[in-house]
């Protein structure tokens, strides 16, 4: 009986998903390999009735998941003045089903028959005054407390996109270059005093902040390097150096093929983690990132999410988390699906990812 309380008397607590995260970006061992969680709305709600889970904590309990909780300011009007069919851009939507849900789609572009630069200073932009930071300490005060906050994002040239209409935005690059660099500078600005309001409004709660562009496809990147430097990287650095003023960790998103800017994103834009490893697009096979980029950033993803989650048999999912352990091995990884798990991938499949790092991903 004595040897019994002694033991649970200085036994130690378990390790919470925050402190994984928190081990795991300042370079030392978690207990195990942090696990995060990525999927459309209609996955989760599937999730929810196949494993009979209440709520996301639930799920995230029931596999062992260590995932981020996403929370911003909220704003009062979530419209543009005028315009309540619109978001605060100017942007409207529309849902096209896809097979087994639907996706909002943009309906318009409203900077398409824009001409010159000049005409950006009259569009009604969005105001980091438009954003309630009183609710936005609330919601952080009732965030589960085990859990790491991720706040913030910047992601300027998929907003462009949208607001331009992706074909014209991918050639303004080359052919309206002062077009391009005003409208991200309208941008930047909003999202750096946006951020600079939410870093302070929740000081010592944010653990992670966003930052993403999708800058490669299935077997290139979008654009190129010169490109790259120019537009997108020097505002990056300026979001990711305010992040890290206020003590926060940089997620970085990029889709696709994009090992030839990885130098300058862990360089110049500074990030510390890196998603999503779509490890079979050319130059971002594993061994080779981990090789080349291992001491220098946390591997966030790689488990395939457009072959072996959704087409193939809990052997074969359970089969990549264990590559994964031992090529990750001598690196820094959280494992999660490299993109949104769609209504394809068979409720069998995410169990088997999650359930396999359990049993094996203790360091």
């Amino acid at each position: 009986m004595v040897r019994h309380f002694i033991h649970e008397t200085f036994a130690s607590p378990p390790v919470t998903p925050k402190e994984r995260w928190r081990s795991i970006f300042e370079g030392e061992r978690p207990d195990r390999i942090p696990t995060d969680y990525w999927a459309t709305d209609e996955v989760t709600a599937r999730l929810l009735r196949d494993l009979e889970c209440g709520g996301i904590e639930e799920l995230y309990t029931r596999l062992h998941i260590d995932g981020l909780v996403t929370i911003d300011p909220p704003r009062a009007d979530a419209h543009t003045p005028g315009e309540p069919g619109a978001d605060l851009w100017g942007l409207r939507r529309r849902l096209v089903d896809y097979r087994g849900g639907s996706y909002d789609e943009f309906d318009n572009h409203p900077l398409a028959l824009m001409t010159c630069a000049d005409e950006l200073d009259s569009y009604p932009w969005p105001s980091a005054d438009d954003h309630d930071y009183v609710a936005f300490r609330e919601m952080l005060s009732a965030a589960p407390a085990h859990r790491m906050v991720r706040s913030g994002n910047f992601e300027p040239f998929l907003l462009y996109c949208a607001l331009r209409g992706l074909e014209q935005a991918m050639m303004d690059l080359a052919a309206e270059p002062e077009f391009v660099a005003a409208a991200l500078d309208h941008m930047f600005r909003y999202y750096f005093a946006l951020a600079e309001r939410t870093f302070e409004a929740g000081k010592g709660r944010i653990g992670v902040t966003y930052i993403a562009e999708d800058l490669g496809g299935q077997t290139s990147l979008l654009m190129s390097l010169p490109q790259i430097r120019t537009f997108f990287l020097p505002n990056q650095k300026k979001m990711a150096d305010l992040a890290r003023s206020h003590g926060i960790h940089v997620f970085y998103h990029t889709d696709g093929a994009v090992r030839p800017v990885i130098p300058d994103l862990l360089d110049v834009t500074g990030i510390e983690l890196l998603n999503p490893i779509q490890w079979r697009c050319p130059g971002m096979e594993r061994e080779g990132l981990v090789r080349d980029f291992g001491e220098r950033v946390v591997f966030h993803g790689a488990m395939d999410n457009q072959q072996t989650l959704p087409f193939g048999t809990p052997g074969e999912v359970r089969r990549e988390v264990l590559d994964n352990i031992e090529i990750f091995g001598n690196a820094r990884w959280v494992c999660a699906p490299c993109h949104n798990l769609q209504p394809v991938t068979p409720t069998a499949n995410i169990v088997t990812m999650y359930d396999t790092m359990y049993e094996y991903g203790a360091l």
